[in-house]
């Protein structure tokens, strides 16, 4: 479920979704602007699987498990190490 395997394909996988949410997320953004974003990347991908909104839930709720990204109200922000 969160990496491929046998019956997950790999961009379907919630470490891949998760990629495509953090690439989208450049700045503060509500969840249904990250999902219509992510929805028009992976339609425009050759090999993107479709990806129902549930499971791009799942991958949001990993992503802000591992800490990957915050929330501030209603806006999702991504937390960027420092370097």
């Amino acid at each position: 479920m969160i990496l491929p395997g046998k019956h997950i394909k790999q961009d379907r996988a919630l470490i891949a979704v998760g990629g495509d949410i953090l690439s989208v997320l450049d700045r503060a953004m509500t969840v249904s602007s990250i999902w219509r974003k992510v929805q028009v990347m992976r339609a425009t991908r050759e090999d993107a699987s479709p990806v129902s909104f549930d499971w791009f839930i799942l991958a949001l709720t990993l992503l802000y498990a591992i800490s990957a990204l915050d929330r501030d109200g209603d806006l999702i922000t991504p937390v960027r190490g420092s370097a």
